[in-house]
């Protein structure tokens, strides 16, 4: 298993095996449209569920029950409060939080006692915070500018690293494809979003980012010299260094998701653990998304900006039709035609070697 896998990585990076990712750019377009498209309805209905550091409110904690019964809180509360409805969950396996709009200092006792007696605890046990909005409008405004910061700094980063704004333009185009798909999937569980979610959102940038600078990386090293030869195209040069970090890719994404499950799971089914729960899942849901932006989204939109370039389209038009046999001037070949990958030119989807980058020293 591990020999076949190890041979298979091997035929992807010398090119005697390859997939035509890029050459198949619109239907992972399609897939991601698609997917934003649903995140964008999620995010109205049902919508995200802000926590109490967002929206504000008064916060009871019940902690050494013997029941954890979640509809006794309820109906306690509801009996002091009639007009506020409470959301309760299960923290650890003895502890209830049960979390309210903004209450009275009166009513703030009232819910106190009156938990003291339905759950038969001490009055230790029982402890009640109280937290403002102003507080989760500053969480979110610092949120937002860290964003916004992030972005900016990592767009100049690799404009000037890759001297070439259109990787950095690919790069954030798959961030906010990663971005708008955690916060759909947070929206469709109904999970409260929470500080803790915001830093998992602002490290699945960072994982995000760093799977697609390895990957454009490659692409740079691969295409160095592209218009100074004419057996193959730039998205052919591009989608051969795909396929060649394609085992790192999913390699480093195994590695780094099985421990966040295990946290997923512990902090939501085993621990109660919420915090370990929020973060869990925006890391586990962005790291998988991350992935596939970065295999099947960043250089297929680096490919389509490239191809964009009238010196890049040029070149392209005169592959093709040299492999056509015809003149490129002769209008028999479309300039810009999307091309075909290498790998559906030969037989059995080999690559030939000069698809592969000149090496230093040779």
């Amino acid at each position: 298993m591990a020999t076949g896998f190890a041979q298979w990585g091997n035929d992807l990076y010398t090119g005697r095996r390859s997939y035509d990712i890029v050459g198949r750019r619109r239907t992972w377009y399609l897939i991601s449209a698609v997917l934003v498209a649903i995140s964008g309805v999620l995010l109205f209905v049902p919508g995200l569920n802000p926590g109490i550091e967002f929206r504000g409110g008064s916060e009871f904690v019940v902690s050494g029950v013997d029941t954890t019964d979640q509809q006794l809180a309820t109906d306690t509360v509801l009996a002091v409060a009639p007009d506020e409805v409470p959301r309760v969950t299960t923290v650890g396996g003895s502890s209830l939080r049960i979390q309210t709009a903004e209450l009275t200092s009166e009513e703030v006792t009232e819910v106190t006692n009156s938990l003291i007696a339905a759950f038969d605890v001490d009055e230790d046990q029982v402890t009640s915070t109280f937290i403002g909005p102003t507080w989760g409008q500053d969480v979110s405004q610092k949120a937002i500018t860290g964003l916004v910061v992030f972005l900016v700094f990592v767009s100049i980063v690799m404009t000037v690293y890759f001297r070439n704004w259109r990787m950095a333009a690919a790069a954030m185009l798959a961030l906010f494809h990663d971005l708008i798909l955690t916060v759909g999937v947070y929206a469709a569980v109904g999970w409260e979003v929470t500080p803790a979610t915001v830093i998992g959102f602002l490290t699945i940038l960072g994982y995000s980012i760093y799977d697609t600078v390895v990957v454009f990386d490659k692409v740079r090293e691969n295409t160095a010299d592209v218009l100074e030869q004419s057996r193959f195209t730039y998205a052919e040069k591009a989608n051969l260094a795909v396929n060649q970090t394609l085992v790192r890719s999913i390699n480093t994404s195994v590695v780094a998701l099985l421990p966040v499950a295990s946290i997923l799971v512990i902090g939501a089914f085993i621990l109660g653990a919420g915090t370990l729960r929020d973060i869990a899942l925006a890391l586990f849901v962005g790291m998988f998304v991350g992935t596939f932006s970065s295999v099947f989204l960043a250089t297929p939109l680096e490919v389509s900006l490239r191809e964009r370039e009238p010196r890049i389209r040029e070149h392209t038009a005169r592959v093709l039709a040299a492999r056509a046999g015809v003149s490129a001037d002769s209008g028999d070949v479309a300039v810009g035609a999307a091309p075909r990958a290498t790998a559906a030119l030969r037989p059995g989807g080999h690559l030939g070697a000069a698809a592969q980058p000149r090496r230093k020293g040779r």
